[in-house]
């Protein structure tokens, strides 16, 4: 009896799936899914921890010659991964527990938010058991933001609950202070600001706690805007660098209707990781249609309504990069979950909700583990350190992934092999100060006609020493 109770706590399970996302959590950025944008992040924290700890000027080591300043995400993530490497030194992995830590916070107080509204005891464990192995399962253990902000904003949401509850001002502060944090951290969950509109047409809750809400939760969205749409602006024209900052609504409308396949393939794959679970939530849909659930349908259109226009805005980075899909999860995990619930038999609930599961986990165990193949980045730092200072610019063949860049511990050019052979290229970058050239073999061909004056050789990477010379005809 007391084993089935334990299976039946959600608190339980996001432990267990906590204790599982540990393996490998030491691992370096080498796993094959988004190396370069954990390599990118973890740049703006070593960079807080050695050269500036401003907050309000993130830096990247692929800088050109110049600052490296870039307009991003506001980065707390960075932040506190930096703040931990002043307690016990700098190391990558900080800010692969950091998330792994918020998110599972953030699947606690998802099945908190859904109790509280109401739903039934057995959906609510469901849909967190759906939400815990779809992408998030994986994506909550990288070096990335995506579900650690909309972590952040659950918890804001479920203490806006408690200020709603009890009236008591210390919680409206908090839900402030968390929800800022939440939408700075990264945009799109601000999205999930949308449900406090609802709130004010609650005439069971007191008026004066509607109106504070609503009025309060202006905070964060301006703050938001003031980051993201001033802020980052600035250093754009400054710096000259800046992540993406999407396309005009009607030019990303035509990029998703041409690469619609692309597109509903993040849906129906890429959320759960698997086909079984996306079928299951297809069936609760059409179940919520015959029982008129109307909360529900509120939920899942008015999230569906405004997510649509994100999808729009991203354009090209939606359907190219499947983590785009991470803010939609939850409103799918939620209509899973009320599938799952609705079955009329327990065995079938509990079967289904297994196997969709392990499908899921089966199709992201390779994330934890690095291949051999790419292991011999690894020491690229320890032979760049025997050739050059830790100051010295270089260039390397990583292409637009600047992972072999952080991995060397230098700041410089990522760049293709085809650059390296180009003089204006190899003539721009000696002049704003690069001493060297790293070239990965296994990204180049006839790499040693490329460059003279070699200083080292191995079975993976040349060097090249570079001078005033060099790229000239």
């Amino acid at each position: 009896m007391k084993t089935k109770v334990l299976l039946g706590n959600i608190q339980f399970w996001i432990l267990l799936f906590f204790v599982i996302r540990l393996i490998g959590i030491t691992n370096p950025p080498l796993e094959t899914s988004h190396n370069w944008r954990q390599c990118t992040g973890l740049m703006v924290a070593r960079n807080f921890y050695e050269v500036d700890s401003n907050i309000l000027y993130p830096r990247v080591d692929d800088n050109q010659g110049e600052s490296g300043i870039i307009g991003m995400e506001f980065p707390t993530m960075n932040y506190f991964h930096y703040l931990l490497a002043l307690l016990f030194g700098y190391t990558h992995w900080y800010g692969r527990l950091l998330n792994l830590i918020v998110s599972s916070l953030g699947l606690l107080f998802f099945s908190k938010l859904l109790d509280r509204l109401g739903f039934p005891r057995k959906m609510v464990f469901a849909s967190t058991i759906a939400l815990a192995v779809s992408i998030w399962f994986t994506f909550s253990r990288k070096t990335m933001p995506d579900t650690y902000c909309i972590s952040f904003i659950f918890i804001a949401l479920y203490v806006l609950f408690k200020y709603l509850d009890s009236g008591r001002l210390l919680y409206l502060i908090a839900y402030i202070l968390i929800a800022s944090f939440a939408v700075l951290s990264k945009i799109p969950a601000i999205m999930y600001l949308i449900f406090v509109i609802p709130i004010t047409f609650c005439k069971k809750l007191e008026l004066k706690r509607r109106v504070f809400s609503v009025v309060t939760t202006t905070i964060p969205v301006v703050l938001c805007f003031l980051w993201y749409f001033k802020w980052n602006m600035y250093l754009m024209e400054q710096y000259g660098t800046w992540y993406n900052h999407g396309k005009p609504l009607m030019e990303g409308i035509g990029d998703v209707c041409v690469h619609w396949k692309e597109t509903l393939d993040n849906f129906y794959f890429d959320a759960f990781k698997g086909y079984l679970f996306f079928i299951v939530g297809l069936y609760g849909l059409v179940v919520m249609a015959i029982r008129k659930e109307r909360l529900l349908w509120m939920i899942v259109l008015l999230f569906s309504l405004i997510f649509g226009g994100y999808i729009c805005k991203s354009s090209y980075c939606f359907y190219d990069q499947n983590y785009y899909i991470i803010p939609y999860v939850p409103i799918m995990a939620v209509v899973v979950g009320y599938a799952l619930s609705e079955l009329p038999k327990q065995w079938l609930f509990v079967n289904i909700l297994a196997v969709c599961s392990i499908e899921s986990i089966v199709n992201q165990q390779h994330d934890f583990f690095i291949h051999g193949r790419d292991r011999y980045k690894i020491s690229l730092e320890t032979i760049a350190d025997s050739i050059s200072k830790p100051s010295d610019l270089i260039m390397i063949n990583g292409g637009e992934n600047p992972q072999l860049l952080y991995l060397s511990h230098r700041k410089g050019w990522t760049c293709t092999t085809e650059q390296m052979t180009d003089n204006e290229f190899v003539r721009h970058a000696v002049s704003k100060g690069c001493k060297y050239a790293f070239v990965d073999k296994r990204l180049a061909s006839n790499s040693t006609n490329m460059i003279e004056q070699q200083v080292y050789e191995d079975e993976h990477f040349y060097i090249f020493q570079l001078s005033a010379n060099d790229g000239k005809d």
